[in-house]
């Protein structure tokens, strides 16, 4: 796998993963990671990905490992950043795939750039705030509500609270914890401190930006969408899938009863099945 930083037009810089570098005849798929998290690709699908014929393409968001940050970025200005690592890289059409946080910004990746994006999969994403509709604090953890309260106050009262040293719970579900003893393991290797050790605002302005608004509207998504989510998930309530399975023109929405948080990541293997059917490019694979 390939890692470069990036120089952006403003000035900043992007650390750039790509786990095959200048290979067109795979489709490319951009991956968003969760909060916290580094943005290395994630490796528990690299298996299925070859036989596929997929690429791989991420960053750390503004803020996370190589990243230079960003105050005040939203879930549009990310999917630019997106836009311009494709440019750099010559692709004119990819798709793109998420995680919780990141099944956000893949989302607004696809509103935000239209017929670029292919196709789009979430995976416990959230909604925007503030929508009609959605109760959208309705059924979080507690611990999930103080934070993005207080992210609701903004970048300093985020800030302020991450300072007091309070402590997060996940309150992960038994299928969560089960998740972790096999290949999603390695979200150990890039999610919690070892994303945080840049600093705390690539948290903290994650956290900012699902309560600004995304400066995009997902009812103007024209590729395809595929929005998984678990019916015991407390940290992104599966009412937020519903509500963006609603305005998504082309989505289609599976909820998973027995699945939370973590555990829907179990299904992103055959969500690539999906994902490749429904993208521009080589037919045959594997390669």
């Amino acid at each position: 796998m390939d890692q470069a930083d990036l120089r952006l037009p403003d000035g900043r810089t992007l650390r750039v993963y790509d786990t095959h570098p200048g290979d067109d005849r795979r489709v490319p798929v951009f991956w968003h990671h969760g909060t916290p998290n580094l943005g290395r690709p994630p490796e528990p699908l690299f298996e299925a990905s070859e036989w596929l014929g997929l690429r791989w393409i991420s960053f750390d968001r503004p803020g996370y490992g190589g990243s230079t940050a960003a105050p005040g970025r939203t879930v549009s200005s990310v999917a630019r950043d997106v836009e311009y690592v494709a440019d750099t890289l010559g692709l004119e059409g990819f798709t793109v795939m998420g995680h919780s946080g990141g099944g956000t910004y893949a989302l607004g990746c696809a509103a935000t750039l239209g017929d670029r994006v292919q196709a789009v999969v979430s995976l416990a994403g959230i909604a925007p705030y503030g929508v009609p509709g959605l109760d959208w604090f309705a059924g979080m953890i507690p611990s999930g509500v103080t934070a993005l309260q207080a992210a609701r106050a903004g970048r300093a009262a985020r800030t302020a609270l991450e300072r007091s040293d309070v402590e997060y719970d996940p309150e992960f579900a038994p299928v969560d914890l089960k998740l972790f003893d096999g290949p999603w393991s390695w979200l150990g290797e890039v999610a919690g401190p070892v994303a945080l050790e840049a600093g705390p605002y690539g948290q903290i302005d994650d956290d900012v930006s699902y309560l600004l608004p995304w400066r995009c509207d997902p009812a103007e998504t024209t590729a395809p969408a595929l929005l998984l989510h678990g019916g015991l998930d407390r940290i992104i309530p599966p009412s937020h899938a519903r509500w963006l399975a609603a305005h998504i023109p082309a989505a289609e929405l599976t909820e998973y009863a027995g699945d939370s948080h973590i555990s829907i990541l179990g299904h992103a293997e055959s969500a690539l099945d999906w994902l490749r059917d429904r993208a521009d490019g080589p037919t045959a694979y594997p390669i």
